[in-house]
Order: structure tokens, then sequence, then C-alpha cells
């Protein structure tokens, strides 16, 4: 079968797109924004990329099924000619991996408005070195996994993010919906997505519909310490629920942890039965939850005879995380420069308090560019506000577009805000005077008065990321 993706070049599009020749699939697509790294990883797999759109091409490729990327709408001339030619058939990407590829497996989804993409990479991960060939499908880079995505053994375990953002222009439901989920992991939830959500309540929503897909023989996997989450499951009587966290309530609890200068360290139990104590490179309790909503799956997946937490808890040691979720990029005496995806107000705050933590006397600095279809709007800018008191110093660059319309964050209040709380906060005109003004405040850190500077961004940064860490790293 030849399958044709419009918009290959995204992460998930390219990484699906892989998944499908690794299947057997003739490949190809199309994009505007064709560059590394994931048009080298489509070309070396054999994947045929077409620069731009065109309806003609299309119309003489004449592929056997078109799979619609989420950044298509309306005016696309490649739609455009699909809907009045009716000539191909055509489907959504989550459509495309239920009908191709998650209805023969055991299909792991990890939902959740944050740490999506950790503890897939997590649950992967441990399924390997349980020796598992495990499937996966990841909206980022793992450092200890192979790729992006693996289509792992027919009829094994197959590992997705549960994205809740809506599907396609012709489909407003979340993606999760058709992810088939064997085992559900509910990380969290809050308000997110303000250009498709209205508020909490309905981000709830559609949870519970996700929630509602589970059978009889599988699990949900959910954070118990989440009030958002708690009252969506409280009339579940069709699927087992495991509770994880530090709550009394919850089956498996994290118990005495502590941050330590290499990362930090915790113990878990199960139902009072004593699991194990890791100890691994990756800050904060949020992680912490992170690796044990991961392990949590992969036991009750693997679970036979044994009980569950007879699972190993040994390779957390080795995992090194994910690319551009705090990860370090510089680490010298006097600065220590850390990049980090994120882009809503809990995910700056718990990263901050972490860091904090972990490196306590460092003066701690941060960037943060509003970017997300959230951050750029005014609804969380308090929010945002209340996060970034975390830092000493804060720098807050513009908005990167304007679909905030009138309720645009004004970086400026958020850093006037920040002043009045006794932080040194600026609101930069431009990502390059945000940089020339990160530079003084670099260079001022000395071994004696060491510094910590920290990226937030879901993009690019005009670019600022890898200068600073060019600039800052040590010489090899």
């Amino acid at each position: 079968m030849h399958i044709y993706f419009m918009g290959i070049c995204g992460t998930a599009m390219g990484n699906a797109a892989l998944l499908m020749r690794a299947l057997g699939h003739e490949v190809s697509g199309s994009d505007k924004g064709i560059y590394p790294p994931m048009s080298d990883m489509l070309m070396n797999s054999g994947v045929k990329i077409y620069d731009g759109y065109s309806a003609e091409r299309l119309a003489f490729i004449r592929p056997d099924l078109v799979v619609v990327g989420n950044v298509v709408s309306r005016g696309h001339p490649e739609m455009e000619w699909l809907l009045e030619s009716r000539a191909l058939d055509y489907v959504s990407l989550p459509e495309l991996l239920r009908t191709r590829l998650l209805k023969n497996r055991c299909d792991i989804v990890v939902a959740g408005t944050h740490g999506k993409t950790t503890t897939s990479s997590l649950t992967a991960f441990l399924l390997r070195e349980r020796g598992e060939n495990p499937g996966w499908l990841i909206g980022g880079v793992p450092r200890d996994l192979p790729g992006g995505s693996a289509p792992g053994t027919d009829g094994g375990p197959f590992v997705i993010e549960g994205d809740e953002y809506d599907t396609a222009f012709f489909d407003k439901r979340s993606k999760f919906i058709q992810y088939l989920p064997q085992i559900l992991l509910l990380n969290n939830l809050e308000f997110d997505h303000a250009d498709i959500f209205r508020d909490l309540q309905d981000v709830q929503r559609t949870f519970s519909h996700v929630i509602r897909l589970v059978p009889r023989n599988g699990y949900i996997v959910a954070n118990g310490d989440d009030a958002n989450i708690a009252p969506l499951l409280e009339n579940v009587t069709w699927a087992p629920i495991v509770r994880v966290g530090v709550g009394e309530n919850c089956d498996v609890r994290i118990r005495d942890f502590r941050e330590t200068p290499e990362g930090s360290e915790f113990a878990l139990t199960w139902r009072g039965n004593d699991w194990g104590r890791v100890a691994w490179t990756q800050s904060g309790v949020f992680n912490a939850r992170n690796a044990a909503m991961a392990a949590t799956a992969c036991a009750l997946y693997t679970a036979t005879d044994k009980p569950e937490w007879a699972f190993p808890l040994d390779a957390l040691a080795k995992f090194r995380g994910v690319k551009r979720r705090r990860e370090i990029l510089v680490d010298t005496p006097a600065l220590v420069a850390v990049e980090d995806f994120g882009h809503h107000p809990t995910a700056l705050r718990l990263t901050l308090q972490a860091l904090r933590e972990r490196w306590p006397n460092r003066r701690l600095i941060a960037a943060f560019e509003p970017r997300s279809n959230t951050a750029v709007r005014k609804i969380l800018q308090d929010a945002f506000t209340d996060a970034l008191a975390n830092a000493d110093a804060a720098l807050v660059a513009p908005v990167h577009h304007a679909s905030g319309g009138a309720e645009k964050m004004n970086t400026e209040e958020v850093a006037a805000a920040l002043r009045s709380r006794g932080v040194d906060a600026r609101a930069p005109e431009s990502v390059e005077r945000l940089f020339v003004e990160l530079e003084e405040l670099a260079d001022a850190a000395t071994p004696d008065a060491p510094a910590l500077v920290v990226f937030f961004s879901n993009g690019a940064f005009g670019g600022i990321i890898k200068r600073f860490a060019d600039f800052h790293r040590p010489l090899a």
C-alpha cells in the first residue's frame, strides 16, 4: 500500500510515516517546512518528500491512502482537490494508527497535561530493559531509545502519547479517542489548549471519554494526588484503577523523596509492600511520579504469577531523559544552562522549584518565550507570573505570534508584577535584545557567585538557546 502523508515533516507525522515504512508500506508525503533532523530521517529510510503542496502532483501520484496532518485546513490545495474529486481515501493520523497498527497491540496510552513525552519514553525504555520488544510513538527525542518511533512486535505492547488536542480540521475529537487504550495512564489534568477548550470542565469532559474506552481486562493508572482527575474516576466500575502518588490513598506511593547533586532519590511501595529505591539523574517529584506511573504500567503488563512489585526498578538509574526536557546544556562552576520544553505555568513552576532544590546556591535566571496557543493569551498571565516568581531573575520574550488577539499576554505587565515581588524581571522588545541582556546576566556569574539559566520554550526561541550554549560550553 502507498500511503501519502500531507504535512509529513511534523514530529508526529514524520514518526508515523517511519512506522508505516517499517511495517512494509510505500510512503511519501509533502510539506513546506523540510529541514533536518526529520527530513534526513525520512529520506534515509526511503521516504520520498515533495517540497510544497500540489493538487496536480497528488492526482498524478494517486496513492492508496492520504493521511491528513493537523497543519492542514480548508484552502489547502491538496485537501481541496481531495474534497472536490473524491478520488482518494483520506484519514486523520490517529485513525491511521488505530486501523493500521494499534488494533493489533496491547496499547499503553499516556495521557495528561504534563509529562507525556517523558513518561512514554520511560515506559518504552523499561519494557526494553525487561526484554520486551515494544513499539512506540513519542512526540520528542528520547535519549535512551533508538528513535521517536518503532513498530515493535505484532500483538505486543505499544506505547503512545495520548494527546488531548483535536484530531484534524474535520474531526475535532481529541486524538487519544482513537488509541484503543488497554492500559491508560492519567498523569495529571489542568486547563490548557485555550484555542480549542473553553475551560477546565471542557478538558475534563474529553478525558472522561477516553476513560470510558478502557476495557474490563485493562487498567487505569491515575495520578492519585490530582484533584482534577479524582472526580472522573468516582463512578468507574468497568476497569480496575491503580492510583500513583505521594498520598495515603495511593496504591503505589512515592516516599522519602529528596534532591541530590546528581538528581534525586526516592522509594516506591506497592499497597504497603516495599517495591524498591530509585537513585537517578532526573529532578523533581513530578519526574518521580512519571517514573512511578511508567513502572506501574510495565508491572501490570508483565505481571503473571509474580506480584506486580517484582518488576525491577534498577534500570531507572540509567535513564537519561528526553532532549529539551530539563536538558543540561552547560555545566561549569560559574554557570549551568538548562533547556526545557515548558509552556504551561505549572511546568515552569515545578521545574524552577526542582532546579532551586538541586542547585540551591546558584542565582536562578529564567528566560521564557510565550509561544503555545495558550501561553500567548492573557488567560494564564497571572499564573505565569506566579510561576516565574520562583526565579531570581526573569526575561520574558515577546509573544511569538498574535493568535491571542485582544487577549494577548502583556509581557510588560508580567515583568512589572515580578519586579514588585522582588524579581529582577525584564520584557525585552525582541528575542535578540533578550539575548544581549541574558549575556550580561551570565557574564556576572563566577564560581563564587554562580548562576543557573533555564530556557523555557516549545519552539526555537529565535535560535538563542544554541548560541548561548555554544558560547558558554567549555572547550573540549
